[in-house]
Parts: C-alpha cells; sequence; structure tokens
C-alpha cells in the first residue's frame, strides 16, 4: 500500500430538513486495499457514498482525490476522476448487448460514424481481463445475476476507475460466484486498484478486507485493521451495545407435527422432497443458488404448482391451489424478494401490514379504520418497527424494518406454518438479531416454521434440523447436532 492515500475525507457533513444524516465524517482509503465500511442501516453509508459519487453534494467537509481538493461535482466528473460504483441494484439497460451498456455515454465512432466493431473488441478484452466467459454481444437481459455483475466490474474498469465502490455485491450470488468475484477483487488490488466495500455478511468482510470502518447514527465511530477486530467487537461498533449471542438460544418443547410434505415433485425443478415440521421446530432449508429450495417453498405457498405429491397439515391431506387458498389453510410464506413480491413501498405501514387480512377487517363494504388501526400499532409495538408511525410509507423506512412489516402482514393472518425465504437477505446485523429473536418468539408460540437460507450460520443458530437439497434433490435430513458446515456442503454438491 502507499504512503499517501489515494482518497482523503475529512469532517464531512451533510443534513435534510435540518436533520444531520452524516456528521463530521473522517475515512481515507490506500491504493490497492479493500476498504469495508460498516453500519446498520441508516448509519449514513448510502449517503456517504452518494456524495463520493457526485450524487449529492455535502454541506462541509473536504474531499481529497490524489492530493486535488474536490470541488462541486457531479457523476460525470467522479467518473473521470476515477470513481466507479457497482450498486446493489444493478443499472443496465436490458435490451441492449453487454457491449452497448459497458460504453453506455462513452460510445467510440469512426468519421462521425458508431464504431462497434471496436467497441465489441474492447469488451471482450475487458471481460478477458476479468478471465470470464461472457458473449459481448448477448442482450444483457438474458445474462444471469453473476454475469450482470462482472459486466459492471468491467463497465467500471472501463472508466479507468482507480476506486471502485461495491454495495453489497454478493447479495445473489452462489458460493462459487462469490469465489470468482473475489478472486477478480484480488486482481484488481495488485493493479493499485482501491475498493470500497459495504456488505451485511460478516464472514466476507474479513475474507476480504484489509481496514474496516464503522459508521453508526451518521457518524464515524472508528478504523481498524480487519486482523485485529474481533467479530464481536464489530458487532459491537456498528449497533453500540454489546450482543453476546448472535443466535440466541431458548428452551422449548416441540409439539405435535403440523405439516408434512410426501414425494413433492416438479419436474424440472424438484423431485421426490419428504419432510415434516413440529410445532415449536424449526426446519432449515439448506442449498446452493439453484438447489430447488425456493421452489419448494412457492409450491407448498400456493404460488407455483406440483405435479406429484401430497402436502398435510395436521394429519389431512389438502389442496394448496393459491396463495389465498394457502393462507386459509394457515400457510404464510415471506418471499425471499421482499420488494417485487412482499410490500407494496407507496402504501402506509398499516396499509402493508392489514394486506392479507382485509377480510377480518371489514364488514360487507368497508374497512374498519379502527380495526386497521389496532392491528397495525399491535404489530409495530410486538415487532419493535422503527417507524415515525403507522401511516409512514414503507419506502421510508430500512430494509431491516420494511422485513419486519412483510413478516407482520404474513403474522396477521395468524398462519400456523410460517416459509421464511432468505428473511435476513441485505439487512445489517442488528435487525437479523431482531428477526431472530422474533423466529424464537413465534417457536416458542407453537409455530411451524420453514426457514430457508444461503448462510450456513444462520441455518446452523436457528434450525433444530436441517434439509440439504442439491440440484432439486433432497440429499440428506440432519438434526442440529449432526450438521457441520462440511457435512452439510458435502451433501449440497452431492
Amino acid at each position: 500500500m502507499s504512503q499517501k492515500p489515494i482518497l482523503e475525507v475529512q469532517n464531512l457533513c451533510k443534513s435534510f430538513s435540518g436533520i444531520r444524516v452524516l456528521d463530521n465524517i473522517t475515512f481515507n482509503l490506500e491504493k490497492g486495499e479493500v476498504h469495508a465500511l460498516m453500519g446498520e442501516n441508516g448509519a449514513g453509508k448510502s449517503t456517504f457514498m452518494k456524495i463520493l459519487m457526485g450524487l449529492l453534494t455535502p454541506d462541509s467537509g473536504e474531499i481529497i482525490l490524489d492530493g486535488e481538493r474536490i470541488e462541486c461535482s457531479n457523476v460525470h466528473e467522479m467518473l473521470k476522476k476515477g470513481i466507479s460504483m457497482i450498486h446493489q441494484e444493478i443499472l443496465m439497460v436490458p435490451e441492449l448487448t453487454v457491449a452497448q451498456n459497458i460504453f453506455l455515454g462513452k460510445e467510440l465512432h469512426r468519421f462521425s460514424w458508431l464504431d462497434e466493431n471496436t467497441i465489441y473488441k474492447k469488451t471482450r478484452e475487458l471481460l478477458k481481463t476479468l478471465n470470464v466467459n461472457i458473449d459481448a454481444k448477448a442482450k444483457m437481459k438474458h445474462l444471469s445475476i453473476a454475469d450482470k455483475q462482472m459486466v459492471e466490474i468491467a463497465k467500471a474498469i472501463s472508466n479507468n476507475a482507480k476506486i471502485i465502490i461495491m454495495d453489497e455485491p454478493t447479495s445473489a450470488l452462489s458460493d462459487k460466484e462469490v469465489s470468482t468475484l473475489f478472486n477478480i477483487i484480488k486482481d484488481l488490488k495488485n493493479k493499485g486498484v482501491a475498493i470500497i466495500y459495504i456488505s451485511h455478511k460478516m464472514d466476507e468482510i474479513y475474507q476480504i478486507s484489509d481496514r474496516i470502518t464503522v459508521l453508526r447514527d451518521g457518524q464515524y465511530i472508528a478504523t481498524k485493521a480487519a486482523s485485529n477486530l474481533p467479530i464481536k467487537d464489530l458487532i459491537s461498533m456498528m449497533v453500540g451495545r454489546e450482543i453476546e449471542d448472535i443466535f440466541p438460544e431458548t428452551e422449548h418443547q416441540t409439539g405435535k407435527t403440523i405439516i408434512k410434505v410426501e414425494n413433492l415433485s416438479q419436474k424440472g425443478k424438484f423431485e421426490n422432497i419428504n419432510f415434516e415440521v413440529k410445532s415449536g421446530e424449526v426446519l432449515g432449508i439448506a442449498g446452493l443458488v439453484g438447489a430447488g429450495r425456493t421452489e419448494v417453498a412457492r409450491a407448498i405457498a400456493g404460488l407455483d404448482e406440483f405435479e406429484e405429491g401430497e402436502i398435510l397439515i395436521a394429519d389431512e391431506k389438502v389442496k394448496v391451489q393459491s396463495p389465498k387458498n394457502a393462507m386459509k389453510l394457515g400457510i404464510g410464506y415471506v418471499s425471499e424478494d421482499r420488494k417485487a413480491l412482499g410490500f407494496i413501498p407507496h402504501l402506509s405501514v398499516k396499509q402493508n401490514i392489514s394486506l392479507s387480512s382485509l377480510p377480518s377487517l371489514s364488514n360487507k363494504w368497508f374497512i374498519s379504520d379502527e380495526k386497521e388501526s389496532a392491528l397495525a400499532n399491535s404489530m409495530k409495538n410486538n415487532l419493535k418497527i422503527k417507524a415515525s408511525g403507522i401511516n409512514q410509507k414503507l419506502m421510508y423506512l430500512s430494509g431491516g424494518n420494511q422485513q419486519k412489516v412483510v413478516i407482520a402482514k404474513v403474522l396477521a393472518s395468524s398462519p400456523q406454518i410460517i416459509i421464511l425465504d432468505e428473511p435476513t437477505r441485505g439487512i445489517d446485523i442488528g435487525a437479523k438479531f431482531e428477526i431472530y429473536k422474533l423466529i424464537n418468539e413465534l417457536k416458542s408460540k407453537g409455530l411451524a416454521i420453514i426457514l430457508i437460507s444461503s448462510e450456513l450460520p444462520e441455518i446452523f443458530g436457528m434450525s433444530d434440523r436441517i434439509l440439504v437439497l442439491s440440484k432439486g434433490k433432497q440429499t440428506a435430513l440432519l438434526t442440529k447436532h449432526e450438521a457441520t458446515q462440511e457435512k452439510v456442503m458435502q451433501y449440497a454438491v452431492h
């Protein structure tokens, strides 16, 4: 690493409507380092990155890039100066090709004509440097999420980026794809490119980062070498208190079998899936991306059909023909894609919570505002949803609180069985801890819980038994005491 930082930030402040969201932020970045930026949702990370990208102007403070003080700037200028960002929500034009997306806004011309041959040639060269096999002429809409991520990195490199900001770059990647990304990051480091890395995945942070900076409530807390910062201390710095055990233990007795799945099959997706879940039990479902975990969950929740097999609830065979029918049978489903399937951002907290319970809140013609408000307030208090009130629009809540609202909506229909598909994806450690406590509370109330997660520590920490899927097939059903990370991974690639 160089002696002089490539980027220095001093006393950076930013307020919105009189509320200070960044308060004297200090930060520096060396050439060829991966510097993790950590903090809970609402800590100020996004605002800070938007300022570095030229999307926002700070109220005060200094940004010094390569020894030069940056005055008022815009995105175009910051790209020219060498700062690029790979967003969590990948920005692309789906109908354009890979090459057209990479060179969008900086098209090459020859005699005033668009020089497509050179664009495609340079794109192939860029992709070759990343050691990825992606067709430069393929339309972006046909690419996997992992390949789209690689195209975003190629785009950043095409801008001659000195600094690349990566915001949750692995949120939808498989373990193999994460490994590929980390190899690319190491190559970028060796070439002197500096990376600001934002992620809620603790294991990732320690695997890839040189240093870690923590923000909390818009304030700078500390910068530490990753090798000298125990995970317990990092969590404490982020949340402002000690969390003794991320996965809180509970003493409870399981009851009768609530749901039983026998030989569930859907051609091309999954086959011969068998398990049961008892009252007060969490069944974790593990497996790599594409193993069929979500497909099984969607079939049980009535979102997709299955060709063979049976579902029994309280020892009675049932037909789950639709999500509405599933709800009547006592099955609640929290989708892995909360933004697309979990809530309506422009509706209020109250309206989102009551969506699944409107028949019980209304007479034949009208919804009772009194009943709806009582339900929303009760859920808000019980699930500790942080919002200015039940009438606040959901789009303005943090990811963790949005997820709590989605769970509240499902719980409002009084399910016996709740399926949680990636319930903590993209939310911070404090919000994760709250979700884990909620899962334990639901267990203690006798609910049968199916937990799907790509994070093995979460599966091990919260599950009583673990079902492992691989390529749509059931490869193991293990007790908590039988399961080890090596054993689960062995069955997941079986």
